[in-house]
């Protein structure tokens, strides 16, 4: 079924989506569509099938949705608007491509995808089959960022001058040991892809294109989990000329420290912070104070002990059925995923000790 982006378009017509991946991730984004009202979960598919034995699937619901541990069978089923691409980094790509080419839209989880060049491949391939493409990007919905790029939206800021952004985060030992892909290099990534892509994602959003000018990563405590860096320290350069020091750590003792995003501009100074930038921490500015904002989602909590990012996923999925349904545009589409990519790639590779 193809859905007009009209303001014709009903919305009595629930939008029919399938998930590619049961894990954390996964059953996040179900969760919310099982709460839409205009949304309907149709199937559902895990390589591990104990993952289909999940709360969210019970008797009522698995008489209605189709169940299956191969992706190519799900892409098969006709009664599917959507598909959300849930699953490890590596597979994003092909799995994405596939989904398009069978006539699906597609909500691809972050990071879009392990290059650029797969970034403009999956571009393409939602072009060439007149699909959308959606790719998650939950923290822009945080009460705090969505504040503070209205600042600098509306000009209360003025010339940015310089920002610094730290994310001191806890991977633990069975964060690594409990999967089959988390720090291998060519199935995740890197740090920079999995933990630090929404902080990215952010400074680009808030502030705009930016080039890497040096950097230096580091395994201090994760040398037999895994094949990358656990930390690292970034110089770049934005656009508008905004100098900008990007850190990361995967070594907070024990939990969780901080994640922030400090601004230090010509009409006032502002910290985005708490652990999950959900929380303004300092602000000084030229004739205007933001209000008490909303609270904030909380973090995603996930079995193995450790946090992730704010969980934002009912905004995007909500944005989903509203593109699609007609009343608004893709919030954060491949184009955006892709900048994220290159900007990391920019970043790895100005790396002295890479």
């Amino acid at each position: 079924m193809l859905f007009q982006t009209t303001n014709q378009q009903s919305i009595s017509t629930k939008i029919r989506f399938a998930i590619i991946g049961f894990g954390n991730i996964g059953t996040r984004h179900a969760k919310h569509i099982v709460n839409h009202p205009y949304a309907e979960l149709t199937a559902v598919c895990d390589i591990d099938g104990t993952k289909l034995q999940h709360e969210i699937i019970d008797a009522d619901v698995e008489e209605r949705i189709f169940l299956c541990s191969d992706y190519r069978l799900l892409l098969q089923q006709s009664n599917i608007d959507v598909v959300n691409v849930c699953t490890p980094n590596y597979l994003h790509h092909p799995m994405t491509i596939a989904a398009l080419k069978a006539g699906k839209n597609v909500v691809c989880e972050k990071p879009m995808a392990m290059s650029s060049l797969q970034c403009r491949e999956m571009i393409e391939a939602a072009k060439q089959n007149d699909r959308q493409l959606f790719v998650v990007k939950q923290n822009r919905y945080n009460p705090p960022v969505k504040a503070v790029k209205e600042l600098i939206e509306t000009g209360k800021l003025g010339q940015v001058f310089q920002v610094a952004i730290n994310c001191f985060w806890n991977r633990n030992a069975n964060y690594y040991l409990n999967s089959t892909w988390r720090g291998k290099k060519d199935l995740d990534g890197g740090c920079l892809f999995t933990q630090c892509s929404h902080f990215v994602d952010i400074l680009y959003y808030l502030v705009g294109d930016a080039k890497a000018v040096s950097g230096m990563i580091h395994n201090f405590n994760h040398q037999d989990l895994a094949e990358f860096e656990d930390a690292g320290t970034f110089l770049l350069k934005g656009k508008n000329g905004a100098l900008i020091n990007f850190n990361f750590s995967n070594c907070s003792y024990e939990q969780n420290m901080e994640g922030s995003i400090t601004i230090l501009a010509e009409k006032g100074t502002i910290k985005i912070g708490g652990q999950y930038l959900n929380t303004i921490d300092y602000q000084n500015i030229e004739g205007y104070k933001i209000p008490p904002l909303p609270q904030g989602k909380g973090a995603n909590d996930y079995v193995g002990g450790y946090k992730g990012s704010m969980s934002n996923h009912d905004k995007v999925i909500e944005n989903v059925v509203d593109t699609l349904q007609g009343r608004a545009q893709v919030a954060t589409n491949g184009a955006n995923g892709m900048k994220v990519v290159e900007i990391i790639e920019a970043m790895y590779g100005s790396c002295e000790n890479k």
